[in-house]
């Protein structure tokens, strides 16, 4: 039961979140951070705490390290930087602790099979919280994202908005990395909602669609895996990949 439960969670605040990844252009940065945050769970399993704990506070870290430092330069720069230097942190750090530990091996590449409890409840509190922030802030982070100049002028703080929105993805891959491992969780988040955008006419149609392609995506690479015994990410990123070549189509029909 918390294999679907958990699966749903995930599947919903990929969905809703991932739209504005789309609209944004900040798909670079939704890749980023779920790989930072490995840096965080070695650095965590090294030391002896929860690898869960330490991906959290790393993606936290991370998120706002690219945010701040991608002012001052080439924004693609900072993140491929950092996203270089935590990487290489965290495959140094496991090798000084000489275990690649099974936790982190799901983190990376995921393991939907061994949701706890405990694991549950933070990721549900975590998921609600990005969808609520998102929800909140809804109108001006679409003006900010589709109009940025416009919205400047009709007093959004765009630098405040994609703060925000920053901090939201790095909820949404602390809840979401021990299902479908920070190797993968960028196909959730970027392929569904780039399909649903592709086919939708306005941002509310274009977040109903894209929860149901994500939530489609995650139950039947769920099902797979379980009949395989095989990573649930391998399963998700085919099935993005299949849901956003099959929309591109269907748009392209469509318009001829």
């Amino acid at each position: 039961m918390n294999t679907w439960y958990a699966s749903t969670v995930v599947a919903l605040s990929a969905g809703i979140i991932g739209v504005f990844v789309v609209l944004r252009g900040d798909s670079f940065l939704a890749h980023a951070i779920p790989h930072g945050s490995f840096a965080g769970a070695a650095v965590a399993v090294t030391i002896g705490l929860s690898p869960v704990t330490g991906m959290g506070i790393a993606a936290l870290l991370s998120a706002l390290a690219m945010h701040f430092l991608g002012k001052k330069g080439r924004r693609d720069v900072v993140i491929a930087l950092l996203l270089v230097f935590l990487l290489a942190g965290g495959a140094f750090m496991l090798s000084l602790s000489g275990d690649y530990s099974n936790e982190v091996y799901a983190l990376l590449f995921g393991q939907v099979l061994a949701v706890t409890d405990s694991d549950l409840l933070t990721m549900s509190i975590l998921a609600i919280v990005a969808v609520t922030l998102v929800l909140c802030m809804i109108r001006p982070l679409l003006a900010s994202s589709i109009m940025p100049e416009q919205a400047s002028v009709q007093g959004v703080n765009n630098n405040l908005v994609a703060l925000l929105f920053t901090i939201v993805i790095a909820c949404v891959t602390t809840a979401s990395v021990p299902i479908v491992g920070a190797m993968l969780l960028f196909s959730l988040l970027v392929a569904p909602p780039a399909a649903a955008c592709a086919l939708a006419r306005n941002p509310i149609h274009a977040i109903t669609l894209s929860s149901i392609f994500a939530l489609c995506c995650m139950w039947l690479s769920v099902a797979l895996s379980v009949l395989t015994d095989l990573p649930i990410g391998f399963f998700v990123a085919t099935s993005s990949a299949c849901v956003y070549a099959v929309a591109k189509v269907i748009a392209h029909i469509w318009k001829h």
